[in-house]
């Protein structure tokens, strides 16, 4: 297996961003990265794919804990051939890197707005070209606390808003905080559901600001769902100061 992938990707162009989704390297993609959440032990439980639109490109909105999260999730939603905005150092992991590109896989720079303005368009492009749908993190980066979301970029949402009003399909993950602390040794199950479709319509409604106050609604309930949010409730609070105080007196 693996000198096949090593002559399969030796003459990718590493330097170039390809327009057309490669149907040989994205099944070669989908195997591997099978071959891979099977080494790893991952158990991935989905609900809600029923809701994805049919006959459509839409751009694919997630939280984000663990550079695991775009592996899970373009192999759980590969029969919509999904294809990630991504950081430059994703593009140097050997062979996946190489693949990855062949199938329009976007690199993004954070640190060049001019640059990133060009990302979003490329992504619109891909979309209305119809070669694949996008997936991003609105985020921007992990959030390695894994409690609850870091701050929205908007702006991420202005590739649904230039793919000709592409739905938005948002989807919460979880589990996938684990998989590096659990490896081979102890089976991980990373859930994920799609939360909630934004149709064309709506989206042509609706500013990027009031996507993503939806987006984070949505997600933080998930959040909550699956102990990425912490709950005090009066109770706790009225408890923890009983005892404290307790504690003094004695």
């Amino acid at each position: 297996m693996i000198p096949f992938l090593v002559i399969s990707t030796l003459f990718i162009n590493t330097k170039k961003e390809y327009t057309k989704n490669s149907k040989f390297y994205r099944w070669l993609l989908d195997n591997y990265t099978w071959f891979a959440l099977v080494s790893l032990n991952v158990k991935v439980h989905i609900k809600g794919l029923d809701k994805l639109p049919k006959d459509t490109r839409f751009l694919l909105v997630e939280n984000h804990y663990s550079n695991f999260d775009p592996i899970v999730t373009w192999f759980a939603f590969k029969k919509s051939k999904l294809a990630f905005v991504s950081k430059p150092e994703n593009f140097k992991i050997p062979f996946f890197g190489r693949m990855i590109r062949k199938c329009c896989f976007i690199s993004i720079d954070r640190e060049n707005p001019r640059n990133a303005v060009k990302t979003i368009d490329a992504a619109a492009n891909l979309m209305k070209s119809d070669e694949v749908s996008i997936g991003i993190y609105p985020e921007g980066t992990r959030n390695k606390s894994y409690m609850g979301l870091l701050p929205f970029h908007n702006s991420v949402f202005k590739i649904a808003h230039k793919a000709n009003n592409a739905p938005i399909v948002i989807v919460g993950v979880s589990g996938t905080e684990k998989i590096h602390k659990n490896v081979i040794f102890k089976r991980t199950h990373v859930y994920m559901e799609v939360l909630e479709v934004l149709s064309s319509e709506q989206v042509q409604a609706m500013r990027t600001n009031e996507i993503g106050t939806i987006t984070e609604e949505k997600l933080l309930e998930f959040a909550k769902q699956h102990g990425h949010v912490r709950v005090e409730t009066e109770n706790s609070e009225e408890n923890s100061t009983s005892l404290t105080t307790e504690n003094i007196e004695n």
